[in-house]
């Protein structure tokens, strides 16, 4: 094992959830364009769903330098030519590292036609979540998709006691974080020019929740 694998860092849940949300990648992402993946955190979904999802682009990013430092280890182990290095995002700024006339990369040519957020608005303050809707707002051309995925509450109500419990756990840690209530999320997202596409039950209690920009 050399250093740079040695700074690979492993979430198991990557593991249990990719196959999943692939399906639903397959089925809703753009044919074309690049996909931005914030808060890709180790970077293992990166690397097992940018060769998947070929000939899109895929360029992950999160605000953290170690976790950056773990996407990039992993790119090494599994190097695919569609997968752009990790960008440092924050989704609470305004603008991101990606818009204006110095597009990293080639991004004038593959423009962004997708943003993906796994596991992010539970595990952060609620001006993230709005940080991502309005991101996507400034960054989406009508018909761009921000695909969603994690567990939420349906009708203010946990559809789950493993949910329940999880959401306790999470506002323990921080009294900001917790598992949200769909229908805020959706009428948020509705402030921003995305409409609310689908709602996909997923395993392990969790949904994917796809906007397309209007």
């Amino acid at each position: 094992m050399n250093f740079s694998e040695d700074l690979r860092q492993n979430a198991p849940a990557t593991e249990r959830n990719r196959e999943p949300i692939l399906e639903v990648l397959k089925r809703v992402l753009p044919a074309t364009g690049t996909v931005l993946e914030v808060a890709s955190g180790t970077g293992q979904h990166a690397v097992f769903f940018a060769p998947r999802l070929s000939p899109r682009r895929w360029l992950p990013s999160d605000p953290q330098p170690l976790l950056q430092q773990s996407i990039k280890a992993w790119q090494i182990h599994s190097p695919s030519d569609n997968l752009y290095p990790p960008l440092q995002l924050n989704v609470e700024a305004n603008p991101w590292p990606v818009e204006g006339n110095d597009l990293p990369w080639e991004l004038s040519e593959f423009p962004i036609t997708a943003i993906v957020a796994i596991n992010l608005i539970h595990i952060s303050p609620w001006s993230a979540c709005e940080g991502l809707m309005a991101g996507s707002d400034r960054i989406l051309k009508p018909g761009g998709i921000l695909y969603l995925y994690g567990p939420y509450k349906i009708a203010g109500k946990h559809t789950a006691p493993s949910n329940a419990s999880f959401d306790e756990y999470l506002r323990t840690s921080n009294p900001k974080w917790g598992v949200r209530n769909l229908d805020d999320v959706v009428e948020l997202a509705k402030g921003y020019n995305l409409e609310l596409v689908e709602t996909v039950p997923m395993p392990a209690n969790n949904f994917s929740v796809v906007f397309r920009r209007c």
